[in-house]
This record gives structure tokens, sequence and C-alpha cells, in this order.
């Protein structure tokens, strides 16, 4: 089955390194990585598209070139079916997370995140993988250091990363790479077990 995998983020160069586009990121770094082709604009999908094989599996890799909480319409043109579904990934940023951990999690809600709210809506199923990347300041007890009120929060979700955190940036994006090679090869449950051990 053809595995597709999308980053969120919003389109645009002003949009380029902020922390709401951990998981677009992401997923350039990992096309990259793996070598694919270069992403090209595919008007169906309005989206960035990139093919490839992971080891041998067809590999789709999708970048929406629509605004965050309009991601779902880019993401329905690959995945047609909730069996489909079973071979999606999608990589986002989340607040509920410190920086410089990822979380994988299958068939759960979207915790408030829009562009994870359009996906499921368009899709009609939350049964998919989904890689989270913490990008939140790390608190008490390495807990996410929350931050409140609406303007903060924009501020800090639409802020680009600090220069003091940029390894941390790119050795996350490692391991998130690591664990979309391990979906791909060896299935959900082996790609959590890794992204989920610190």
């Amino acid at each position: 089955m053809a595995i597709v995998i999308v980053g969120l983020g919003n389109p645009g160069k002003e949009y380029e390194k902020t922390r709401h586009n951990a998981g677009r990121s992401a997923v350039e770094f990992f096309a990259k990585q793996e070598s694919f082709d270069e992403l090209v604009f595919n008007k169906t999908a309005n989206a960035l598209v990139g093919k490839g094989a992971i080891a041998g599996e067809n590999t789709t890799l999708v970048l929406p070139e629509t605004m965050m909480n309009l991601s779902g319409k880019a993401v329905s043109a690959f995945v047609k079916s909730p069996k489909a579904a079973q071979s999606l990934l999608v990589v986002h940023d989340d607040l509920d997370l410190p920086l410089g951990t990822i979380k994988m999690v299958f068939g759960r809600g979207s915790g408030g995140h829009k562009g994870v709210e359009s996906v499921m809506r368009a899709i009609k199923t939350q049964d998919f993988a989904r890689i989270r990347i913490g990008i939140s300041g790390t608190g008490k007890k390495n807990q996410a250091k929350k931050v409140s009120g609406e303007e903060k929060v924009i501020k800090h979700v639409i802020g680009k990363w600090k220069p003091s955190e940029e390894a941390t940036v790119k050795k996350i994006f490692k391991k998130v790479a690591e664990a979309t090679r391990l979906f791909a090869t060896e299935g959900v449950d082996v790609a959590t077990q890794f992204a989920n051990t610190r």
C-alpha cells in the first residue's frame, strides 16, 4: 500500500523556520535525506508533492500549499478511504510538548490543532498516524512550559526558531526522519516505540 507522508505548515517565505512549520520543515528535511524527487506543485491537490521509495515502499510526500487550517483538502487528494488512511503519516507542531521531544500517536483526537482537525474532516477518520513535534519551552519536570493568552500563543507559534534552538531542532528533525523511515518499513508500532523513547 502506498505510504503518504504529510508535513503541515503554512506556505510562503515568511513562514519558513517558524515553529508552526515544524512538520513541514521536518518532511522537507526527510525528503533531502532520502533523496526524493524534487517536490513539485500539484494543482489538483494544491500541494508540493514528491515521489520516491523507502526500502521499496512507494511513498508520496505532501506539503499542502494552503494555510494550515485548510490542509485537509490536499490530503484528501491522496487518501481516498479509511483503509488508505492506515498508511498515512501526518507530521505537525505541538504546543503541548516541549522542544526536543516528539510523540507518535495513532487514532487520537486533534488536541485542538487546526491543521490536524482539517485533515480529519477531509478524510473522515482519525485513524492515522501522527508525529507531534514539541515547540514549547521546557518547564518543571521536563513538561511543556505553557504559553497563555491567545496573542502570546500566536506570537510563539508563528515566531521563528531562536538561534539557540536550532541545534535541537536539527536533532529532532533527524529523529522524525528515522521514525518516518520506520513507519514506512516496519509499521506504526515499531515507529511509535522508537519515536516515544527519550
